[in-house]
């Protein structure tokens, strides 16, 4: 198994003191781009959350994927919320990692507090430890669960090297998650972004899929991690679909919320479709299960190099949300691009809104119990 070039590089205190904040090498459009193409495979996933692929295709057919969360409209879960609270975290440190992880565990907390419709069991116990006193450093729970890798595609364009992002992806992951395999995956799926954008290798636009495997695989960690994407591989240089990948992986029911299914099949569905943001985000969702996330991730590596306007139009018009809307990551990406400030975000309107998503949650559940099965 390759050695990982970073196996050896942790920051010491006063390196990490030493990190300047400055504005990222990633452009506005790639952040937007990210932003904007995880909350898009965040909206179009949701509908098919938990459901089996075969209960998929006879509950919503085989035509083009679009929002239907409500109606012909969409809306975002817990992934682009997580991922937006990353990226808001990450402007309040100004470069500093205690500045970070005391950011985000705060937003964690209040995020909470608005009584979201779905939250992680890990993720959950995490945030009642952080309430109940635990500094963001004891505050995660033994789990291999991907919700670290959903916070991650956003810190793979704004951290300015490996170190500093190692750093960064290593505190959001330990605020919710301890299991090494967590971090593992968040940091590859931080990579898989920054890789995509071209700032992990200025000649990856031009490499083929294998090539960019190849590449990534020199910061994978774990040798279930790194078994998968061997697996992944040898599918990709067959131009397999994505379901022939997906059984090979063991996940003929759907994709399962374990960091290590969810890693793997999302990076053969962004360099299987590469640089086809609806294809790649579909052949994700059409796999069941976790459904929101793994679209979620894919959107989020796929986002880095497709511009924002030439994303589905169809999914950026239906998108209906707030106060995370699509206007409001517009600003967050310029904040971000430029190093500002954080921006403001209209809290009082949480409650009401998750008020509102749980009713759609619950007339979705019931939909479940009827036919066609």
């Amino acid at each position: 198994m390759p050695t990982s070039p970073l196996q050896t590089a942790h920051p010491t205190a006063q390196d990490a003191s030493a990190l300047v904040f400055r504005p990222p090498q990633a452009t506005e459009a790639q952040i937007l781009g990210c932003l904007w193409g995880l909350a898009l495979g965040d909206a179009v996933g949701l509908p098919r959350e938990g459901i089996p692929s075969r209960r998929a295709f006879r509950l919503f057919g085989t035509a083009p994927i679009e929002h239907a969360f409500v109606g012909r409209y969409g809306m975002i879960s817990d992934d682009t919320e997580h991922h937006c609270m990353t990226a808001q975290a990450w402007l309040a440190a100004q470069g500093d990692p205690q500045r970070f992880g005391r950011s985000l565990a705060w937003r964690l907390r209040g995020w909470l507090l608005g009584l979201p419709a779905g939250v992680g069991f890990a993720t959950l116990r995490a945030i009642l430890k952080l309430w109940l006193g635990f500094p963001p450093h004891q505050s995660g729970v033994f789990s291999a669960g991907n919700g670290p890798a959903m916070r991650a595609p956003i810190l793979g364009l704004v951290c300015h090297d490996l170190d500093q992002l190692r750093l960064f992806v290593k505190i959001s992951t330990r605020l919710t998650h301890t299991d090494p395999q967590a971090e593992a995956g968040a940091f590859l799926i931080a990579c898989a972004a920054r890789l995509h954008a071209g700032l992990l290798s200025p000649s990856a636009p031009s490499h083929t899929p294998c090539e960019l495997l190849d590449q990534l695989m020199l910061y994978a960690e774990g040798d279930a991690l790194h078994d998968a994407l061997l697996t992944v591989r040898k599918y990709l240089s067959q131009d397999a679909e994505a379901s022939e990948a997906a059984n090979a992986l063991g996940l003929q029911r759907g994709v399962t919320g374990y960091i290590n299914h969810t890693v793997p099949i999302a990076i053969f569905c962004w360099l299987r479709y590469l640089g086809d943001l609806r294809a790649a985000v579909e052949a994700a969702i059409r796999l069941g299960g976790d459904t929101d996330t793994v679209a979620a991730i894919v959107g989020g590596i796929v986002g880095a190099n497709t511009p924002p306007e030439q994303m589905p139009s169809a999914w950026r018009l239906g998108l209906r949300d707030l106060p995370r809307s699509l206007a409001w990551m517009k600003r967050l990406a310029h904040a971000l691009a430029h190093a500002l400030p954080p921006i403001k975000l209209a809290w009082p309107l949480l409650p009401l809104r998750n008020a509102f998503f749980f009713c759609v949650v619950l007339l979705h559940g019931l939909r479940r119990l009827f036919p066609p099965y």
